[in-house]
């Protein structure tokens, strides 16, 4: 099979999607003051300003260190300027935080980006920017957000289809195919600028070699630079190319003199006013532009075509649909193989489409620290009170690589929990690409030398959960299943670091020494009654059960782990006994904490809450039911009598732990309690606890969703928690979608959504525990229902729960679609897919950063089939597909 064959040549790599969807408004084009990044660099000035970290653009593509872009702008003969970016509100604009205004999706890739194709609709009409930001910006937090469809600006179809793809010849020949469609009953005009520019790496101060475009034909550009291979960018249907440069217009932006005659803008400047001084008349430059200015008749549809290549051709347009044609057709037979199994063409679509949106989402990441802290040398230094407003702690920091993104727009800046369960689902169709991932956060110039691993941008100090360990051991058993070989050396590699991040853990989130986490808000945000990243006034702190049983499962990760590892080196049975003993000791402090043996388990409720540890030394529960209580069912191993017996130094210290310290071993694992088949069980729940918090989960009064797991219990709807702390009321109540708390400053709101993350752990928890207690354990499902389910059909329900989320119901609806009747019956957007960041614990409508197919990519996972219960033993449920809805 052809694409299966190109995933092991990594030169087909070294072009794809790797363009950010926006690089206004980040942190590392930052150099404010204040740090504010939202309004340093801004949308509007976005047209003139030269970005140092990286570059932006509209269905971009560019070689895998960007140093040359690839991307397509519109004018539609009304707007104030070229579309080259998609438009969103900020964090401060938007009533719900920041969110793109623009409809695009993400259709197809195969893993090397030899095809892909992705659809924008760009209306006809003048854009609503400012319609859009004052909007918004009326609206309080209990309205909905304004949309650009609520604008009426795509009535009576007033906008164009523009369908890209891409189709490589090979690795550095690429042909670009247009097809734009007017969609309206009326003529349209449409300028179209396929532009073509260097990322700018000579202003600042560090090499001042310059690379040029030049052109001596309307239809053709020359690409000159000493480390690009591809040399021309032809067009079919070219009528002009207009050249500029790649810098800042300082007279625009900052009311200083330009350093060059033609600025980044000179190109918008022609086109919008007419500014014939604004681009260059020699046709050269670092930035040019085909113009091919169309008017469309109704309904008409128009192709348009150009090609990238190193190659010098004569006829660069001969066969270009022949190679089209089989590209796409290589992409259909690697899917073809992918989905074998899946029956219903609805489910194929749906997962082709968030393979397409991760693919997509992949992004040349740069950002040195030390760099950005110091300024550069050509440059103004930065205001002094710069080096400690964010991430000064992180100089060693350097990272210049490709990168699984959440969202190229609303998140265009890894997060490292997030990118844990991009793998998972990378892992199904680019092995590689997921270990390459994983690694690249345990680097050295990612992780840092305590070992801490960076979370997001915006705060590399934050905390997320640790499920690194989880990761890598899920994609090394899926990539050993697809290769019927185990990598062992990623694997070992991806240990040695782990154990570094695992002792930070412990030496710096173990605030009284007694294997109880305070992790901070650990990536959920707003979840807690207050930010749990809050310092308290009278030394209080919070003992997390969600912390604590985050680091249980990290130590049961890191057992398995070193389990695998030893039946390659005996030598790491001394580090799975090591974890072994850590994850009792910290299931036992979950029940035991301080001289009171104080229990997160909260035996009237049957629920495990946060507690607070007061300075007398006593706790007092926050007696709220959130998915944090949920969290302990993630530390879960199940383990054979095969294993254990080719492990001997690990089975004499482990009988030895069981009959010395039979209190530890008897409170959590029932290791001595054979399941079937001779398997063990380690876990936080013994068989109790676990049936109480289903009966929680499982009942639709509380958690349990048509449409998955809820993150806050139902029951705060009608009656919302409440609690004072130190003279201060605290109040929680249920919201399904939008947050409606300016805690965390965005639209992120896990007081009640669907999350997709934390739904796939209970899912494989379930299936985990059903593993070791067989299908005669049975829970009652839903709640109150009268109806008994075994762990693997519950599993298998909840599954179809979040796949019911994209599907088309009875009526052809698709509940992610939500309140709006154009997106569900319109057959221009009804089969379009969007994977939102949540979705609404009520009725399933996406909520959030609308395309992060990044950690809702898990839908892919979701959708694969069983195998077989055999196989599923036999590869102790690592298998890729164990998830089906």
């Amino acid at each position: 099979m052809k694409e299966k064959e190109r995933l092991s040549d990594i030169a087909w790599k070294k072009w794809g999607p790797y363009v950010s969807n926006r690089e206004w408004g980040l942190v590392r084009e930052d150099y404010s003051a204040d740090g504010d990044a939202w309004n340093y660099t801004t949308h509007d000035g976005a047209e003139a300003k030269t970005y140092r970290w990286g570059e932006e653009g509209i269905c971009g593509i560019c070689d895998d260190v960007q140093k040359l872009v690839f991307s397509v702008g519109f004018w539609n003969k009304k707007d104030k300027m070229i579309k080259e970016r998609f438009f969103g509100l900020t964090n401060g604009q938007g009533n719900h935080g920041e969110d793109v205004k623009e409809y695009y999706y993400y259709l197809d890739s195969t893993p090397t980006h030899s095809y892909m194709k992705m659809l924008y609709k760009y209306p006809q009409k003048a854009f609503p920017y400012e319609d859009l930001i004052q909007t918004n910006a009326r609206r309080s937090k209990q309205e909905p957000e304004y949309e650009l469809i609520d604008t009426g600006i795509f009535d009576n179809n007033k906008y164009f289809d523009i369908f890209i793809e891409y189709a490589k010849v090979d690795a550095n020949d690429i042909l670009i195919r247009l097809t734009i469609i007017n969609k309206s009953e009326s003529e349209a005009p449409l300028v179209i600028l396929p532009t073509l520019w260097f990322r700018n790496t000579w202003r600042w101060g560090y090499d001042d070699y310059l690379p040029q475009l030049t052109s001596d034909e309307p239809d053709s550009i020359k690409i000159n630079h000493q480390d690009v291979q591809i040399k021309n960018l032809y067009a079919k249907n070219s009528q002009k190319v207009l050249f500029c440069d790649n810098e800042t217009n300082n007279e625009k932006l900052y009311q200083c003199a330009n350093e060059t005659r033609y600025s980044k803008d000179g190109i918008n400047d022609f086109i919008i006013n007419g500014n014939s001084h604004s681009v260059n008349p020699n046709h050269t430059g670092t930035k040019a532009a085909f113009v091919i200015d169309e008017n469309f008749t109704p309904k008409e549809a128009k192709t348009f075509e150009f090609r990238l290549t190193d190659k010098e051709l004569s006829q660069p347009f001969k066969n270009f649909d022949t190679i089209f044609n089989n590209r796409k057709k290589e992409a259909d037979e690697f899917y073809e193989e992918i989905q074998k199994g899946i029956e219903s063409e609805d489910e194929k679509m749906i997962q082709r489409q968030a393979f397409a949106g991760m693919l997509w989402s992949k992004m040349f990441y740069h950002y040195n620290v030390e760099k950005w802290l110091k300024g550069d040398p050509s440059e103004a230094p930065p205001p002094k009170s710069r080096e400690k407003i964010r991430n000064f702690q992180w100089k060693h920091l350097n990272n210049e690589h490709i990168i699984s993104m959440p969202d190229k727009w609303e998140y265009p800046w890894y997060a490292t929990w997030d990118l844990a369960f991009h793998t998972i689902s990378f892992s199904l169709i680019d092995p590689d690409f997921a270990k390459h991932q994983l690694k690249l956060f345990l680097f050295e110039w990612y992780m840092h030398p305590n070992g801490q691993l960076p979370a997001y941008e915006w705060n590399f100090n934050d905390v997320n959960p640790p499920v690194h360990a989880w990761a890598v051991f899920r994609v090394f058993k899926i990539d050993e299943y697809l290769k019927d070989k185990p990598d062992i050396q990623f694997l070992e590699s991806a240990f040695q670091k782990l154990l570094m991040n695992f002792t930070w853990w412990v030496n710096k989130k173990d605030n009284n020494g007694n294997n109880i986490f305070e992790g901070g808000f650990l990536g959920l945000d707003n979840i807690g009654v207050f930010d749990r990243n809050t310092e308290l006034p009278n030394g209080e702190h919070l003992e997390q059960s969600d912390g604590t049983s985050w680091m249980a499962m990290f130590a049961l990760n890191m057992m398995r782990i070193a389990l695998e590892l030893a039946l390659y080196n005996p030598i790491y049975e001394e580090m799975a006994i090591k974890f072994f003993e850590h994850f009792l000791a910290i299931a036992n402090s979950l029940d035991n904490m301080g001289d009171e043996c104080f229990s997160l388990w909260d035996e009237q409720d049957e629920f495990f809450y946060d507690a607070l540890s007061l300075g007398d030394g006593n706790h007092m529960y926050l007696k709220m039911r959130t998915i944090v209580g949920l969290i302990p069912m993630f530390a879960v191993e199940v383990i054979d009598d095969e294993m254990i017996e080719r492990l001997p130094n690990f089975k004499k210290r482990m009988q030895w732990v069981l009959d010395n310290k039979p209190q530890l071993a008897a409170l959590v694992s029932h290791w001595e309690v054979k399941g079937e088949e001779s398997k063990h069980l380690l876990s936080l729940l013994r068989g109790h606890r676990l049936k109480r918090l289903l009966n929680r989960m499982l009942n639709t009064d509380e958690f349990l969703s048509e449409f998955g797991v809820r993150a806050l219990s139902k029951e705060y709807e009608k009656n919302p928690f409440n609690i004072n702390l130190d003279g201060t009321d605290y109040t929680v109540k249920y919201t399904p979608a939008e947050s409606d708390s300016h805690m965390f400053g965005g639209n992120s709101n896990w007081r009640g959504p669907i999350w997709f993350p934390v739904n796939f752990l209970i899912i494989e928890s379930l299936q985990r525990f059903f593993f070791y207690y067989s299908p005669d354990f049975l829970v009652e499902y839903p709640t109150g229902s009268g109806n008994y389910s075994s762990l693997d059909q519950i599993a298998d329900a909840l599954s179809k729960r979040l796949a019911k989320i994209f599907l088309k119901d009875e009526n052809g609806n698709r509940p992610f679609n939500g309140q709006y009747p154009r997106f569900q019956t319109d057959p221009d957007f009804k089969d379009y897919i969007l994977f939102y960041e949540y979705f609404h614990g009520d009725n399933g409508r996406g909520v959030g950063a609308s395309h992060q197919t990044g950690w809702t990519g898990l839908i892919a996972k979701i959708l694969m089939p069983r195998f077989s219960k055999k196989k599923i033993a036999e590869s102790e449920t690592e298998m890729p597909g164990e998830t089906k809805s």
